[in-house]
């Protein structure tokens, strides 16, 4: 309730995340509540690990401050990808989001080795950790506290596709885990008189570090290039399909210039007899619908294709039945027939599955064996294939 009601009161037009300035709003706000609470937990934690003498709490404490300088990078990250397109960078600067994110996660990872060091050098030189009521209540109200950023900034992320408030979701979450350490120490101190605090500090260190590690991970993905969400490219092409002419689609390639920052291209292969003016007309009203309803730059290519042809449809037939022996062969695209008379070029795109370890001596290799089989059937036929990689898994 609380977090609709913060998205509702400070973000105008909270609904409508397409809009470059609402999204924006998103990120500003999920910052300066990070900033304000993380703040108050920083203060109240340090209090506490003072009063307790307690290594761990003050560990938890500095952590929280830690999460204050993430909330600021978080809300700059946004500011500085929200700047427009310029001469040096054509496609905008929406990838400093994830590098803001990014920055955050080696943040988190530095605090931790840090409070790994002080954490054994408690173990060394032990004092004594002083229970009380009033502080381990305190730590219970901030455990709560990061349960609730945590599953605000998850919503707000969620609400706008935002890798760097879901990373600052699962930060938070990491929190909660590192603070229940905490409380569970100085509970252990009533009746433990060995340095427990100090095991426990490592302990939450080490979940500090796997938490940075971790944010590392899926911030570094869509920087590195990772494969594009499968629902998107699954709508893409079903949406290009639902055309007039077009029969199919294929080579797929999607560019993600930050949130809201995506260019593609696509194939689309259309019957080879129709006006250029039309299937022209039909392939521009694609382009912009496509890329209005799924929020990126679309570029369609057009492959025609004999649809009419009793031999080529014959032909493709043929070869369908060869290629079903070749279990690493997902679909063909672009089939057409060349040259005249008994010697002919049996032209096609074969989709394979993404496989590292299949080198251009593999490819070769299997281009060599349909040749044979196709000899089997067509004996004066050559074909002339083109293997194309599937990378992201649909054709």
């Amino acid at each position: 309730m609380l977090s609709k009601f913060l998205i509702s009161k400070f973000i105008k037009n909270y609904q409508d995340t397409n809009n470059k300035k609402v999204r924006d709003s998103y990120g500003y706000l999920g910052g300066l509540v990070g900033i304000i609470l993380n703040i108050i937990l920083f203060a109240t934690k340090l209090i506490v690990g003072l009063i307790t003498n307690s290594i761990a709490i003050i560990a938890d404490a500095f952590n929280n401050l830690s999460d204050v300088a993430s909330s600021v990078i978080t809300i700059l990250g946004f500011k500085l990808a929200s700047k427009p397109p310029d001469k040096e960078h054509p496609f905008g600067h929406g990838r400093l989001e994830y590098i803001s994110g990014l920055i955050v996660s080696f943040i988190v990872i530095i605090v931790g080795f840090e409070f790994i060091k002080t954490s054994f050098n408690k173990i060394i030189h032990p004092s004594k950790v002083i229970f009380s009521l009033v502080p381990f209540i305190l730590i219970l109200v901030s455990i709560g506290a990061k349960i609730w950023i945590s599953k605000f900034n998850k919503t707000m992320g969620k609400a706008i596709n935002s890798s760097a408030l879901e990373a600052s979701s699962t930060d938070a979450l990491s929190d909660v885990i590192s603070s229940s350490c905490v409380a569970l120490s100085l509970l252990l101190s009533i009746w433990i008189d060995f340095p427990i605090d100090g095991y426990i500090g490592i302990l939450v260190s080490i979940i500090i570090i796997y938490a940075g590690y971790s944010l590392i991970k899926k911030t570094m993905n869509p920087l590195l290039g990772e494969a594009p969400d499968m629902e998107l490219v699954k709508g893409i092409q079903s949406k290009l399909l639902s055309f007039d002419y077009i029969t199919g689609a294929h080579d797929l390639v999607l560019h993600n210039y930050g949130p809201g920052r995506c260019m593609g291209s696509i194939h689309a292969e259309v019957p080879c007899d129709i006006s250029i003016v039309k299937i022209h007309e039909i392939i521009d009203k694609a382009e912009k619908e496509i890329s209005e309803e799924f929020n990126l730059y679309l570029v369609i290519h057009m492959d025609p294709i004999n649809t009419a042809d009793e031999e080529v449809k014959a032909s493709r037939l043929e070869l369908l039945g060869v290629l079903k022996f070749f279990s690493i062969i997902k679909s063909i695209h672009d089939f057409r027939i060349v040259g005249e008379g008994e010697h002919k070029n049996l032209i096609f795109d074969v989709v394979i599955d993404f496989n590292p370890s299949f080198s251009e001596g593999d490819e070769l290799h299997l281009e060599s064996n349909i040749n044979i089989e196709l000899k089997k059937i067509y004996p004066n036929y050559n074909a002339v294939m083109t293997i194309d990689r599937d990378y992201i898994g649909v054709q």
